[in-house]
């Protein structure tokens, strides 16, 4: 929901952004021909003048009657009442429904901070929820303000252009009874306060602060009394400035959980999976990983004791290995007793071919790996990809030591690699290749992350940058292609 509002101030502003360079292209002509024909005055000078009837001036009438003109005129109208109604959709269809949504899931973790003996424990800290909840509640009154605002300016504006145009159609002896009447009391209040500001763009900058009358701001200091935010000047922010703050505050309440609770793990045993040469690069690594256990059903063991079979399967960072662009799969068995030191590890290692890069990964089941893989290079023609799934029992482990990680890194001398054959035909989503570690099928799009694998529904999610999300069903042939795959948007 967070990005759901920061995508909808981000669209707002473009919107009316380019309404409003449009107007202020056409209407800068203005001052200009004022300066030319050696006048001292002001557009809005000119225009209360032409309002009252008092004169019209020879560089105002030639910017209504040649800069302007009747068709110019419409263009920005059409262009302003159209920006308009976007940004109403936005609100009431986007903005508004999400901020509103996180303002209702925020009060449930609110009322849960209240329950300090029971969710204390893991981090909801109750004074950050508070201030979390607060940040909320005045960006929903920003909101609010802002939609009020957007839909006087925008009623302003067209009242302005009604009486701009009947003004160029009695310069020009043209009929008036056509244009919609305008009010001059509104005429007069744009020429004040909106011909050289600009309202919502103020209220879209996150450095503006806005002016708040002195009735606005002691009312909103007499309802702390009764509950209201203790921030008793949010009103003088814009509406982009509490987003940003209320960012900052989801940060460190949702920060605080993962403090809590690290502080009460308990390392039994740390397995290295690759080396890292600093702390700097291991915090900027950001590495696909898969990570499955599974009880061993048929064991002998007593139901206390249960066999566990753990996979881990990761992108080896380029940096850390001799070799690039490899993929490890390391397997761990043991009962729920084992200790991490006393577990019998194995191992392979597999190198993606040169030309496609791993996406994402996962294990399904207990015996594959399914990659996501995408091409590299950087032609013209639309990127592909393939999603390849392996039958873990091809592959041979090799046995690693969970104390020692010195030959953990000996997994790069098990180097198998991926053939994607060049004779399949390129248009077809699914594939079966004549390949003894399983089965490639051609995703005809550049593809990203999350890589969804649900192994109850056997089936797979991934997500192309043609915002199309593809469903595979995993374990059914090729040959029903037409019931395997649906493409939703």
């Amino acid at each position: 929901m967070v990005e759901v509002v920061r995508a909808s101030v981000s669209l707002i502003s473009k919107q009316w952004s380019n309404a409003m360079s449009l107007f202020h292209e056409k209407f800068s002509a203005l001052p200009n021909l004022i300066s030319t024909h050696g006048v001292e005055s002001s557009s809005e000078d000119e225009f209360l003048s032409l309002l009252f009837g008092t004169r019209t001036s020879p560089a105002l009438h030639h910017f209504l009657a040649s800069s302007l003109g009747e068709a110019g005129l419409k263009r920005i109208a059409k262009a302003v009442d159209s920006a308009g109604r976007d940004i109403r959709g936005i609100i009431t269809e986007h903005l508004q429904p999400a901020v509103e949504i996180i303002s209702f899931r925020l009060a449930e973790l609110r009322g849960l901070s209240r329950w300090r003996s029971r969710f204390q424990t893991i981090g909801l800290d109750g004074n950050l929820i508070d201030g979390v909840t607060e940040s909320i509640g005045m960006l929903v009154v920003q909101v609010e303000r802002f939609s009020r605002v957007a839909a006087t300016v925008v009623y302003l504006f067209q009242n302005f252009f009604a009486w701009v145009l009947k003004s160029v159609r009695i310069l020009l002896n043209e009929p008036t009874d056509q244009v919609p009447a305008a009010n001059s009391e509104l005429v007069v209040i744009f020429l004040k306060f909106l011909l050289d500001k600009d309202p919502i763009k103020q209220l879209l900058e996150a450095d503006e602060r806005i002016e708040c009358d002195m009735d606005t701001a002691r009312h909103v200091e007499q309802l702390v009394v009764f509950g209201g935010f203790t921030d008793t000047q949010f009103l003088e922010k814009s509406l982009v400035n509490q987003f940003n703050e209320l960012e900052d505050s989801l940060k460190e309440a949702f920060l605080m959980p993962f403090t809590a609770i690290s502080s009460q793990i308990q390392c039994q045993g740390l397995l290295p999976l690759y080396p890292v040469t600093s702390s700097a690069t291991l915090s900027s690594s950001c590495s696909p990983t898969s990570i499955s256990f599974y009880k061993d059903e048929d064991s002998s063991h007593e139901e206390s004791s249960y066999s566990l079979t753990d996979y881990v399967c990761l992108k080896i960072p380029d940096g850390s290995l001799n070799k690039v662009n490899c993929i490890g799969v390391i397997k761990g068995s043991g009962n729920c007793c084992t200790t991490l030191s006393m577990m019998s590890l194995s191992g392979f290692l597999l190198h993606i071919p040169d030309g496609y890069e791993c996406v994402d990964l996962s294990l399904y089941k207990d015996n594959q790996v399914v990659l996501l893989l995408s091409e590299t290079s950087c032609s013209d023609s639309p990127g592909k990809s393939w999603m390849v799934m392996l039958q873990i029992e091809n592959f041979s482990f090799m046995p690693l030591s969970g104390t020692f990680p010195a030959n953990i890194y000996s997994l790069q001398k098990l180097v198998v690699t991926i053939l994607i054959s060049p004779m399949f035909d390129l248009l077809a989503l699914d594939l079966q290749l004549d390949t003894d570690y399983g089965k490639v099928r051609s995703i005809p799009h550049t593809v990203s992350t999350p890589f969804a694998v649900s192994a109850s529904r056997g089936v797979a999610c991934v997500f192309s940058s043609r915002r199309h999300a593809l469903v595979y069903i995993l374990d059914e042939d090729e040959e029903a292609e037409g019931d395997e795959t649906s493409d939703m948007e």
